[in-house]
């Protein structure tokens, strides 16, 4: 089973720059997309929904905002919208499809680099989801969070860390709140379960030359319940091709669907 997972950055954006082509060459049973930055009824074309897919979009209620969705390969039994907590949902950030005892989200966590405000929401946001991510492990289910977390984990997750670790994305809580959510071995980061190397990074700024020098941060995840541990058979970042100011992690499973 293959899952790969983009913030799009726009997914219109995204298809201009080739995604969808590259997409259908990838074999994946599950596409998790975040930031589509599109109201449902603005992808009427068919390219949107690919024919050899089933797709579903959770749009945010502001218009070229934020945004997730999934295509599946195999219809899915339920898909659900939202975490329940109305601000959060407002703004499009969760999906959920799930496939038997297996569930596979397309998560887009909050930033907090455009000021206090924001990055209150998202300790909001974290401490919340701490809370669900608990209460689900009492399920009987199989999990494959996928998305941008907004959040490097440790020095090795980003090039600069020293410079900032004042900074959104890098602050001591929010690695702190990953440590947490990693402490007892109930969620496991799938990509370091097997690739244990620097300089692995999915989003690269678009100010001065980030991309061109690699001064990346790997804040996109594909975080695991424990029954999936030794499931992971193959990790990698495709960069060949820019969709996105991110790229996508492809992860495959020894799993059926």
């Amino acid at each position: 089973m293959r899952i790969i997972t983009l913030n799009a950055n726009g997914i219109r954006s995204a298809e201009r720059k080739g995604f969808f082509t590259w997409m259908q060459q990838q074999n994946a049973d599950v596409i998790c997309i975040q930031e589509t930055k599109a109201q449902t009824h603005q992808l009427d074309d068919a390219i949107f929904c690919p024919s050899n897919y089933h797709c579903f979009y959770h749009d945010s209620e502001k218009k070229g905002y934020s945004g997730v969705a999934l295509y599946c390969k195999q219809a899915p039994d339920k898909i659900i919208n939202g975490l329940g907590w109305t601000d959060f949902d407002n703004e499009g950030r969760f999906i959920e499809a799930q496939f038997g005892r297996l569930s596979v989200i397309s998560l887009y966590l909050p930033s907090g680099s455009s000021g206090e405000e924001r990055q209150g929401f998202k300790f909001s946001v974290l401490d919340h989801l701490l809370l669900y991510l608990q209460q689900r492990l009492t399920e009987d289910r199989d999990f494959i969070l996928c998305g941008d977390w907004n959040i490097a984990h440790k020095a090795i997750d980003l090039k600069n860390w020293r410079g900032n670790q004042k900074n959104s994305g890098f602050l001591p809580e929010e690695r702190a709140w990953l440590d947490k959510l990693f402490a007892d071995g109930q969620w496991l980061d799938a990509f370091r379960q097997i690739n244990q190397q620097a300089e692995q990074y999915t989003w690269w700024s678009n100010r001065g030359q980030a991309w061109a020098k690699n001064v990346g941060w790997r804040i996109d995840y594909q975080i695991i319940s424990q029954s999936l541990k030794d499931k992971v058979t193959a990790t990698a970042i495709y960069k060949d091709q820019r969709f996105s100011d991110h790229a996508p992690l492809l992860i495959d499973y020894d799993y059926n669907l």
